[in-house]
């Protein structure tokens, strides 16, 4: 007869092998959510090629995509919890930070002051930013071209006070720009490129020796300091695809024009003015973000003035980057 001593001798280890499958089926698999706008070209390619897919197989894990119109669409969805990495213009962090949100900076992108300019209609008489003087310009509301545009208007001594600003977004804009109820319009690549390609507007100014514009990849403080692998894997994936991007510019433009919706040379002239490729966080880029921050404030567009050492990774690089301002 079967002891109950001796069931439990045959029985026990079953029941701890069960156990032990049961914890590994429901121990989740890390999934790294990037939040990212079609517009970013190059977050676009890497989508489509499905090279971060298989990096982040090897470790174990997963990717997912998540769409969003915008940037300050995407810093929101990154403060609910819709996504953990996300990739942003200089702006949106800055109004995210000023609204309390929980992000640190983790790379940037080289800076791009060509690929954002204030344009003209191809027969407007205004030939320089001075004569922008009373007239109406376009742009949308708290971006980095609001931005371009007051450090334009400063360099030949106006205030922006001294435009009459339209605030909308960029098909708003270009809408208006085209009927010519404005003068002039502030925009980005590769809207830039759209305009300039399809009706010949003509670049009154863009922002080389204005502005960095610098675009940014930001993260959910916690996933930050939980998955550094994951993050490393993003940027190591993120290199090699800008290489790949660069290497070949006319290729890449005719696979990413159909995802963006646009015709391959637009989106090959968009190409040319952007430098791809991460690095980490510099005191100095970080600097220069705190003066657009600062800029915001004194706009009163931010209600309150930010420090964005405080929106970094750790106390050492929070002191760094106040030493790197003074």
């Amino acid at each position: 007869m079967t002891t109950f001593r001796s069931l439990l001798r045959w029985t026990a280890p079953l029941a701890l092998a069960a156990f032990a499958f049961s914890a590994a089926a429901q121990t989740p698999t890390p999934t790294l959510r990037i939040g990212f706008q079609k517009s970013a070209s190059l977050l676009t390619f890497q989508k489509h090629n499905g090279s971060l897919e298989k990096k982040l197989a090897a470790l174990g894990a997963n990717v997912k995509w998540v769409e969003f119109p915008a940037g300050p669409q995407l810093l929101e969805g990154l403060n609910v919890g819709a996504v953990d990495v996300g990739f942003v213009g200089e702006a949106p962090p800055i109004f995210a930070q000023a609204a309390g949100a929980q992000f640190v900076y983790i790379g940037f992108d080289p800076a791009a002051p060509q690929a954002e300019a204030i344009v003209v209609p191809k027969g407007s008489a205004l030939k320089s930013v001075a004569e922008l003087k009373g007239k109406k310009v376009a742009l949308n509301k708290g971006s980095n071209v609001h931005y371009l545009l007051v450090k334009a208007l400063e360099k030949h001594g106006l205030k922006f006070s001294e435009v009459q600003a339209v605030y909308l977004p960029p098909a708003d804009a270009r809408a208006a720009f085209e009927r010519g109820a404005v003068d002039a319009w502030v925009i980005w690549d590769p809207f830039l490129a759209a305009v300039e390609k399809q009706s010949g507007a003509r670049l009154l100014q863009d922002g080389k020796g204005i502005v960095n514009n610098y675009a940014y990849y930001v993260a959910e403080r916690g996933f930050a300091g939980k998955h550094p692998q994951l993050v490393q894997a993003l940027f190591e994936d993120t290199q090699a695809q800008a290489v790949a991007l660069k290497a070949n510019i006319k290729t890449a433009a005719a696979v990413i024009a159909p995802l963006q919706g646009l015709a391959p040379d637009v989106v090959e002239l968009s190409l040319q003015r952007y430098e791809f490729g991460v690095k980490p966080l510099t005191p100095a880029v970080a600097a220069e973000q705190q003066k657009i921050a600062d800029t915001f404030h004194a706009l009163g567009l931010i209600p309150k003035p930010i420090k964005v050492a405080d929106a970094l990774p750790g106390a050492a690089g929070r002191a760094t980057v106040a030493e790197a301002a003074r």
